[in-house]
């Protein structure tokens, strides 16, 4: 029953999310308007004013707001993730396994929510195409989203794997390293050099997180070096993602152009998790098929000695596996939404700060034991993010005004 309820609260917020905005159609209480009149009021606004009942905003105010939503929605989702996350994996220790049926359990998710016009199919045309040669994803498409799922489907695991050797605190202090690889991948892929000022300040985020893990109390080097292969995964898949937020046009049989379907945020998320699981599922068959069958009778042995207790042990087990896959897809999903509207160098410190939200709640549920000299490392470490993020708006600001 709690499960359904879960599942059915984030689907509700997905869809109100997701779903355009209505035009307000009333200017006063008791007053009624013909649509002929609306129109003309709404265009009568200015650009930079957007209609809403009671009045005009300004769009960049709504878009603060927007952005400022997803983001807590974003750490909300993601510190529930981790929690169930490191439960499961204390009582299933299959993290190849585990971090596969996650991708799993959100390709499904992904497919239902196609399927129901939630969002709309990748492989359908475009609405409004006609006969212009819109149309919907075609192998050439799907072949240029693959890089994107390997990155997605190595950084899930990794991170997993380092959650499941060591502590949730320890994996997100070497994770809030992901500023650092971000701008370096962005600067190897052609995204552009940053000031070497602004480099400057990553210093103290790299000094910062290797004081507080050379002082971490649960050190693991399988934790650690799966950790920082997440980090450079994710800055791939960070900066990828952002260049097919839009897939241009390409060549039809004959040479005529062929105009391709503009993927959404959300569908593109839904894309990258199909890819991932395909690709991940054959190597952690390989890594741990042969003893998930035992692993998990040891794990319901070790929830009950009892048959039937036994039994709802194994639903219990089974439902934290799908719900860790539903908090795990759709606070990804939400993280594309981000990334649709910041520089993926803006989400990687979004990303860093919100570490400072799950190491708290992890230290809160788990009760692990952290240093004092870990925990000035860990916050030397974020105040540097904070120091890069404004530096390099600052400095973004400066190009603008030159240009």
């Amino acid at each position: 029953m709690k499960f359904t309820i879960i599942v059915a609260m984030v689907a509700a917020c997905e869809a109100r999310l997701l779903s355009p905005p209505q035009r307000a159609t009333t200017v006063a209480a008791g007053t009624r308007m013909p649509a002929c009149c609306h129109e003309r009021a709404a265009e009568a606004l200015p650009e930079k004013f957007i209609r809403v009942r009671g009045g005009a905003v300004s769009s960049e105010i709504m878009q603060t707001a927007k952005v400022g939503f997803l983001f807590s929605l974003w750490y909300g989702l993601n510190v529930i993730y981790n929690v169930v996350n490191k439960k499961v994996l204390n009582r299933l220790p299959l993290p190849w396994l585990v971090a596969v049926a996650q991708l799993g359990v959100g390709a499904l998710y992904a497919s239902a929510a196609w399927a129901s016009g939630l969002r709309e199919a990748p492989w359908r045309p475009e609405q409004g195409a006609g006969d212009s040669g819109g149309r919907g994803l075609g192998l050439g498409e799907y072949r240029a989203l693959a890089p994107i799922g390997v990155a997605h489907g190595v950084g899930q695991v990794a991170t997993v794997l380092s959650l499941g050797a060591g502590a949730v605190s320890f994996t997100h202090i070497v994770k809030a390293l992901e500023p650092f690889f971000s701008a370096i991948v962005s600067a190897i892929t052609g995204e552009g050099w940053l000031r070497p000022q602004v480099y400057a300040t990553l210093l103290p985020v790299v000094g910062g997180v290797s004081v507080a893990v050379l002082k971490e109390l649960s050190f693991s080097w399988l934790a650690f070096l799966t950790a920082l292969g997440s980090n450079v995964a994710f800055a791939y898949r960070a900066v990828l993602s952002k260049r097919a937020m839009s897939i241009s046009s390409s060549e039809g049989k004959g040479g005529e152009a062929v105009k391709a379907k503009r993927l959404s945020a959300a569908s593109l998320y839904g894309v990258v998790t199909w890819l991932a699981f395909l690709l991940m599922l054959p190597l952690a068959l390989v890594a741990e098929g042969r003893g998930a069958r035992e692993a998990w009778r040891a794990a319901l042995r070790a929830a009950s000695a009892g048959q039937a207790a036994g039994q709802a042990a194994g639903w219990q087990l089974a439902q934290q596996v799908l719900l860790s896959g539903l908090f795990h897809y759709t606070n990804n999903e939400v993280m594309y939404l981000v990334l649709n509207n910041v520089h993926p160098i803006t989400l990687a410190v979004g990303n860093t700060l919100k570490r400072v939200a799950i190491i708290l709640a992890a230290l809160l549920v788990f009760r692990n034991p952290i240093t004092p000299a870990a925990a000035i490392g860990s916050a030397v470490g974020v105040a540097g993010v904070l120091l890069y993020s404004l530096t390099k708006q600052h400095y973004d600001n400066l190009d603008k005004k030159e240009k």
